[in-house]
């Protein structure tokens, strides 16, 4: 008996790549498929229904999470001034341009950041660094506000002069070669807890404790000079997220929105504790040093790691310092 074939089903054996020749050469096509067939050897539709059909294949891949970390060949640095323009205007470097500004809109709806506050740089080379510019609204930023500069900070491109602040981002990369973008703004909750000094509980919120870790606590220096970028630079170093006290927030990542998501876990997670504390008369529940231990083991299985990774069990969980009237209980 002869097979019949469908318009649906052509349309199907095309779009999953097989060639047509595949078709029994007895086949009996209906006059829908005949007019299928009559388009796709139409002018135009062959490109559409190609990229139809690779869609669809991608469909069939095993599933991936997005790779958003800028990658470059160690030693591939451009040199000359015509060599840097042409990488700073690439349309790999614009799409990290169109993705600051974006996340800069997020930082500023979310009330991050007032004013010109706020700062974020991509890691884009050995010696190149994007950057916002100093003196601008993060909620208003464009592609061509951007700057580039070194690692030590000199600007090699861009219109608008780069913030005096990227000095302690690269003082996070240079001592920290996983650090690959950073991300700075005053959110209110995380910053009040820098104001007043109290460095944020453990083992109170799962995502906090695999996405963060401890945070860290860098004391005061007068912003955009030496002094601040050096002691930030150190802490960063085994903290993803660090407090700078009685100024804001600073986080760092693989790639700007890895960054500047540990910025809203830091928000996020000062704001609970703070709530909690005002219920229960300031008991809170943490967890147990084992669950703890758990977590720090996903955090080494997502490539994070953690200097808290040797210590005993029974100092994983110590919130002793967190504030005084404040009572941790384990589960």
């Amino acid at each position: 008996m002869k097979s019949v074939y469908t318009a649906k089903q052509i349309e199907d054996i095309v779009l999953s790549g097989k060639s047509l020749d595949s078709l029994p050469a007895d086949a009996v096509l209906t006059p829908s498929a005949k007019d299928y067939l009559k388009e796709l050897e139409s002018p135009g539709f062959g490109s559409g229904n190609s990229k139809i059909a690779a869609e669809r294949a991608l469909d069939l891949e095993p599933p991936t999470l997005p790779d958003y970390e800028f990658k470059w060949k160690p030693g591939s640095d451009p040199k000359t001034p015509g060599e840097i323009l042409d990488f700073f205007h690439s349309p790999e470097v614009h799409t990290l341009k169109e993705r600051i500004c974006d996340l800069g809109k997020r930082m500023w709806q979310r009330n991050y950041t007032d004013g010109n506050g706020g700062n974020m740089t991509i890691r884009v080379g050995d010696n190149l660094v994007l950057c916002t510019p100093t003196l601008i609204c993060k909620g208003f930023m464009k592609p061509e506000d951007m700057c580039l500069v070194d690692l030590n900070g000199k600007q090699v491109a861009g219109r608008r002069p780069r913030t005096s602040e990227c000095m302690t981002h690269l003082a996070i990369m240079k001592r920290q070669p996983k650090c690959k973008a950073v991300c700075h703004s005053h959110p209110p909750h995380a910053t009040a807890f820098a104001v007043a000094g109290v460095r944020p509980p453990l083992c109170m919120i799962p995502e906090a404790d695999v996405f963060l870790g401890e945070i860290g606590m860098a004391p005061y220096r007068t912003p955009g000079t030496p002094d601040v970028a050096d002691i930030v630079g150190e802490t960063g170093v085994k903290h993803m997220s660090v407090l700078m006290l009685n100024h804001g927030v600073i986080t760092w990542g693989d790639h700007i929105e890895e960054a500047y998501w540990r910025m809203e876990n830091t928000e996020a997670l000062c704001r609970t504790v703070w709530v909690a504390t005002q219920l229960n008369n300031g008991k809170m529940l943490t967890m147990t040093d084992g669950q703890e231990r758990d977590l720090i083991e996903i955090r080494k299985s997502l490539g994070m790691e953690d200097h808290r990774e040797h210590l005993p069990d029974n100092q994983l969980c110590n919130n002793d310092q967190f504030r005084p009237g404040v009572v941790c209980n384990s589960k």
